[in-house]
Formats: C-alpha cells, sequence, structure tokens
C-alpha cells in the first residue's frame, strides 16, 4: 500500500485543510427547505477558505444532526453531490467527503462520481460509544468496495474519534497501528475529546511514531496560537471552528481568520533539510 503522498494531491507535504459545514439538508430535521440557500453558502465559505490560503477543503454535512450511525437518507447523498460539484467548479482544490455521522459507503460513492480526491471517516476500525449509539468501522467492507468501484480516493481514518469513547483498547499506539496495517488507512486523523479540543502534543507524538511515515493530521481544536507546535509534529490540519467569525462554529468563514490561521501553520512546519527556504518562511525564522 505505502503512505499517501500528500504533495502530490495536495501541491504541500503539509497540507492545510478548511472545512465547510453544510447548512441542513433535505430529510434532517433543521432542513430549511431551500438548497440554493445551502449551496449559496457553502460556495461562500469553499471561496473564503480558498482566498485565505487553504490547501484542502472536506465538506461535511455538520448540521444535520441528530445523525443516523451510518446509513443517511438517499437526498443527503444527492444534496452533497450537486454540492460538491458546484464547488468543485468554484474553487481549484483538492475536495474531500465526511458523510456524518459514518456513513462511509456514501461518502466513497460521492467521491467516486465527483472525482473528490479523499474522505473523512470518524470510525474506521474497532467499536465506539456514541451519541448515535455504538458504531462499529467497517474498513473491511470499504476497502472492497473502493475496489469494486475501480477508485482511487484516499481514506483519512480517525483514531478514537471526538466525541465517542472506545469500547476495546483505548491504547493509542495500538489503535494507530490497527488502522493502518489492518484497516489499510491512508491517512490517521487525532481530534481532542470534543469539537474544538485539540489533541495533546504527546499524543500526536505517540500516533506519529506509531504512523511510521503514514500522515498523521489534527482532527480537531487547532488555532493560530496551538498550531505551530502542532505542526512541528503533525504532517497536516483540518480546520474548522476557529476560522469561523468569532471564533463560533454556527457563524460563516471569516477569510482573515483563514490567512491567520495559515501563515500561523507555515510558520510551524520544519523546514526540510538543504531546502531553500522560501521567502515568506524566511520573514518568521
Amino acid at each position: 500500500m505505502g503512505a499517501v503522498d500528500l504533495k502530490q494531491i495536495f501541491k504541500t507535504p503539509n497540507p492545510i485543510i478548511g472545512v465547510v459545514h453544510l447548512l441542513p439538508l433535505p430529510t434532517s430535521p433543521r432542513w430549511g427547505g431551500s438548497l440554493k440557500t445551502v449551496i449559496d453558502r457553502a460556495e461562500q465559505e469553499a471561496t473564503a477558505l480558498a482566498a485565505g490560503g487553504v490547501d484542502g477543503i472536506i465538506v461535511e454535512n455538520f448540521f444535520d444532526a441528530p445523525f443516523p450511525k451510518d446509513h443517511v437518507d438517499p437526498a443527503v447523498v444527492s444534496a452533497m453531490t450537486v454540492i460538491i460539484q458546484r464547488l468543485m467548479q468554484m474553487v481549484a482544490l483538492p475536495i474531500g467527503i465526511n458523510v456524518l455521522r459514518n456513513d462511509a459507503q456514501s461518502a466513497l460513492a460521492i467521491a467516486s462520481c465527483t472525482q473528490a480526491q479523499f474522505i473523512r471517516v470518524n470510525v474506521w476500525t474497532g467499536i465506539m460509544a456514541t451519541d448515535q449509539g455504538l458504531i462499529e468501522g467497517r474498513a473491511h467492507e470499504l476497502m472492497r468496495y473502493r475496489r469494486e468501484l475501480g477508485s482511487d480516493v484516499k481514506i483519512f481514518a480517525d483514531v478514537l474519534v471526538k466525541h465517542a469513547r472506545p469500547l476495546s483498547s483505548t491504547n493509542l499506539t495500538v489503535a494507530v497501528q490497527d488502522t493502518i496495517e489492518r484497516g489499510l488507512a491512508d491517512a490517521v486523523i487525532l481530534s481532542g475529546w470534543a469539537t474544538g479540543d485539540p489533541p495533546n502534543l504527546e499524543d500526536l507524538e505517540l500516533a506519529r511514531d506509531a504512523a511510521q511515515g503514514t500522515p498523521v493530521f489534527v482532527g480537531s481544536g487547532a488555532d493560530w496560537e496551538n498550531v505551530p507546535q502542532m505542526m512541528q509534529v503533525a504532517d497536516g490540519v483540518i480546520v474548522s471552528s476557529s476560522l469561523k467569525r468569532q471564533g463560533k462554529r454556527e457563524n460563516s468563514i471569516d477569510p482573515i481568520r483563514v490567512s491567520r490561521f495559515v501563515e500561523a501553520a507555515r510558520r510551524g512546519v520544519p523546514m526540510p533539510k538543504n531546502d531553500k527556504v522560501p521567502p515568506s518562511v524566511k520573514l518568521h525564522t
């Protein structure tokens, strides 16, 4: 298998991936009745992220809570497909998909049909107790489905995901190794306990060592104050809440916060040996 080449997908070995939180979609409890409103907001957010300098975008049906465990309604799949196609016409960035809570099959199907580059899966291996009930990883089904689709979509898998407790080993090293070696994930994501909580540096270092070259992403809680430190250890970061106006996740993306975050994250990336220092980095060293 081998580790995924982040530079090939994102044009950088240390990508910053911004999240587009979709407004409630059809059939979700807070669905507002207008798909155009959802699309317009998604386009604004993607444009703001691109303008602020992120390297990739991940699209989530974040406001569809309460989420089903592992099968969303077909209308959600249809809506997300339409939205992702629209975003691809607007921004020239790699796009990923997370169908919440854990509908990796739908995410893979959407990604394959829209030629999105990656998906995020919250529970890839093991069993997690969550507010949706017990969620079981289905890596075995999904890797076969990916082959059936003839797809090269990359799997970015959470390890001991936020808003969940493991029923088996809580040993982070074992969980990372299982996700990669037994689940065949292309990259792993480490979060804190909840949306907006960062993982601690010690855990990041453990995960990086256990991953042995497979990319490790920070999956929650990154802001412009802690990201330089985290990027010394992690390969990349997925960021959302701290890019919103006033840092509140229900607000829209603030392009100024995005560019401030991107600058801070770049400052934290260790320079490769024997490489020329880019002018933007030179200012901060």
